[in-house]
């Protein structure tokens, strides 16, 4: 049994996580601004603000590994990656693992290609977002070596408003988008908290981003 904190455990990808790991018998902490209406058994569940020093400063408390799965949007449109790297350091403290959700736009699209947020077929609704994460990549590569951190970055079709079904099957890549025959890249939300969840129980990327698709 693993001891599992996720930061942002309400949203859409953060719930999924939850859902997956209390299946298999971790012990799962959820913390968010407010509690959910509808709470997943199993899980306890702790009020804290992202943008709070103290929250942070406590993320890792109790934990094996900490989940960061909040999104670089509202509040946390201008201070991202401080609160990113803040929780990071706290979890590197306690001697936890710090895992982080990515997005597709910081994938290139083709080995030793562009990026995809870089390419005009980007949505410039979420481009800042992706060009956010990308910064945010780039900091945890410079971090110290103390700090054991691993990031997964789903398919571009990746999201609440397509999530699919699960299979519980996936493909592992690296720094380059995966695509099917077909072009697509996808996954679910559930094979993607599978992927989450096996790289918890079975770590086989320290201080490195990969990637997830179908």
């Amino acid at each position: 049994m693993t001891r599992i904190t996720v930061l942002g455990g309400t949203g859409y990808t953060g719930s999924n996580i939850l859902r997956e790991a209390v299946a298999r018998g971790h012990e799962v902490t959820s913390i968010s601004r407010t509690l959910p209406a509808d709470q997943i058994d199993g899980v306890t569940y702790r009020t804290g603000d992202a943008l709070d020093a103290d929250t942070l400063a406590h993320v890792a408390d109790g934990a094996d590994v900490v989940v960061h799965s909040l999104a670089p949007r509202g509040p946390l449109t201008d201070t991202f990656q401080d609160v990113v790297l803040a929780a990071a350091a706290a979890t590197a403290q306690a001697g936890a693992r710090f895992g982080i959700i990515g997005g597709a736009g910081s994938l290139h699209v083709v080995e030793g290609g562009p990026l995809l947020v870089d390419g005009p077929e980007f949505p410039e609704a979420f481009r800042a977002e992706a060009q956010t994460m990308v910064g945010v990549l780039d900091a945890l590569r410079d971090s110290a070596e103390d700090l054991d951190w691993f990031m997964v970055s789903p398919a571009a079709g990746y999201g609440s408003y397509a999530p699919g079904e699960r299979t519980g099957s996936y493909r592992v890549g690296g720094d380059v988008l995966l695509t099917d025959d077909d072009g697509t890249s996808f996954i679910s939300g559930e094979d993607f908290a599978i992927a989450v969840v096996d790289e918890i129980e079975r770590p086989a990327h320290r201080r490195t981003r990969f990637t997830v698709a179908y």
